[in-house]
C-alpha cells in the first residue's frame, strides 16, 4: 500500500535520549538513522561506513520524507526546500502551521497540502479533492 506524503513527525520539543548525550542524523550513504554522542564533527556509519558530516552544535534539525521516493530527509530548520540525495526531487520543507489535512474524497486517504490551496490531487488514485468546497466540485482525473 503506497504511503501518503506527509512530513516526518516532529516534535515541538528537540529529541533527547534518557541519557541525554546523543543526537541523531541519517546517514549520507544508506540513509539510515544513525545516533551520534554530542560534540562529534563527523559520523562513521557502521553498515555502509559511510562518513557523514555532524551539523553544528544548537543547529535545530527537521525531518521529512521524500515525495520522490519515500526516503526520510533532514534538513536545517528553516530551509524552504530539500532536494534529495537518492533521487533528486526538490522537497517543499513546509513549518506544521504552514500546512492542512484533508481526506481524498474518492479514496480516503490522507492528503497533506499548502494553506490557500484551492484543491489537492490524490498521489494514489489521482483524484482531485476541492478544499472547502462541496463534493460537486471534486472531479476525476481524465486519464
Amino acid at each position: 500500500m503506497p504511503v501518503p506524503l506527509a512530513p516526518y513527525p516532529n516534535s515541538s520539543v528537540p529529541f533527547t535520549p534518557p541519557n541525554g548525550g546523543q543526537n541523531q542524523l541519517v546517514c549520507s550513504g544508506c540513509r539510515n538513522l544513525l545516533l551520534y554522542p554530542l560534540g562529534a564533527t563527523s559520523i562513521c556509519c557502521a553498515i555502509c561506513n559511510a562518513v557523514t558530516a555532524a551539523p553544528p552544535p544548537g543547529t535545530e534539525m527537521a525531518r521529512l520524507v521524500c515525495g520522490g521516493c519515500h526516503t526520510l530527509l533532514m534538513y536545517i530548520r528553516g530551509a524552504t526546500s530539500v532536494q534529495c540525495s537518492c533521487c533528486h526531487t526538490i522537497n517543499l520543507a513546509l513549518e506544521a502551521n504552514q500546512v492542512a489535512h484533508v481526506n481524498c474524497g474518492n479514496c480516503q486517504m490522507l492528503l497533506m497540502y499548502q494553506y490557500g490551496a484551492g484543491s489537492v490531487k490524490c498521489a494514489v488514485c489521482n483524484f482531485v479533492t476541492s478544499v472547502g468546497a462541496s463534493p460537486s466540485t471534486e472531479h476525476k482525473p481524465n486519464n
